[in-house]
């Protein structure tokens, strides 16, 4: 007799194995800038290159303590962009060349590896000086530890001014800058930054935000002892999966592998 758990790490492990295996194919991007904060340098899923962090040895603190997690919402080769990253205990940030006129994005990349709970690191990030682009960034209360999160930064460029939600600033000598501004709540951090020429919709975006399975009372064999556990939750109480029969249970599972197995076939013939 199947248990509702094991169902649900098999039809997840389906669903794994499809997303993180099957080709995406997106047309090319116009990467002005990338840096892996607190790490070496590092080509993505996307063939982005980011470079090593040019503040090694100079400001702040490079750390690859998240290297010990599996980062949520990304893959395998992405997962370093989001275990390494860069803080300090006080304000500090990043010029990042700027030659011409246009439409741009930048993406900053954050994961929450240390802290377990919110309202323990929040800070604000800067652009040029003049505009705060994001406010009381709290990355755990956002998507939990461990899973990545990005802010996306759409701004233009238009004779030695950058335009933020139609407010300007002045680009000088060239570069402008964005800063992870020091608040009362631990230290400000990056995992890594990406400008890229065009609009927000050019920019590849994260997976959805991974859910934890609601935990409930399941079928057990006859010579274990039923375990009960208390979960508190956020929202109405999921159904009781084990009200159907096993039929119905698996039924999920059969649709996965019958959907995977003419694209295992496709993908060998490749």
């Amino acid at each position: 007799m199947y248990s509702g758990q094991s169902v649900y790490c098999l039809f997840t492990t389906l669903l794994t194995v499809l997303v993180t295996y099957v080709p995406t194919t997106v047309h090319s991007l116009q990467v002005i800038y990338a840096i892996n904060a607190g790490g070496e340098a590092h080509t993505d899923s996307y063939g982005v290159r980011y470079m090593r962090d040019p503040l090694m040895g100079k400001v702040g603190t490079a750390s690859d303590y998240g290297k010990q997690l599996i980062i949520g919402r990304v893959n395998s080769i992405d997962q370093i962009l989001y275990q390494t990253e860069r803080y300090h205990h006080s304000t500090f940030g990043y010029d990042i060349p700027i030659s011409e006129d246009g439409e741009y994005v930048m993406v900053l990349k954050f994961c929450e590896v240390y802290f377990n709970s919110p309202n323990m690191k929040v800070f604000d990030v800067v652009l040029n000086g003049d505009h705060t682009v994001v406010t009381d960034l709290d990355i755990f209360e956002r998507v939990g530890r461990g899973i990545a999160h990005d802010e996306y930064v759409p701004f233009r460029v238009q004779k030695g001014k950058l335009i933020y939600n139609e407010e300007e600033s002045d680009i000088l000598g060239g570069k402008i800058r964005v800063e992870f501004i020091k608040g009362y709540r631990d230290n400000p951090k990056i995992n890594a930054i990406a400008v890229i020429k065009g609009n927000i919709e050019d920019v590849p975006q994260l997976g959805p935000i991974p859910q934890e399975p609601e935990e409930y009372h399941g079928i057990q064999d006859d010579e274990e002892e039923p375990i009960t556990r208390t979960r508190h939750t956020s929202g109405p109480r999921t159904p009781n999966p084990y009200a159907v029969e096993n039929s119905s249970i698996l039924l999920p599972v059969f649709i996965a592998i019958g959907a995977f197995i003419p694209l295992l076939f496709c993908l060998c013939k490749l």
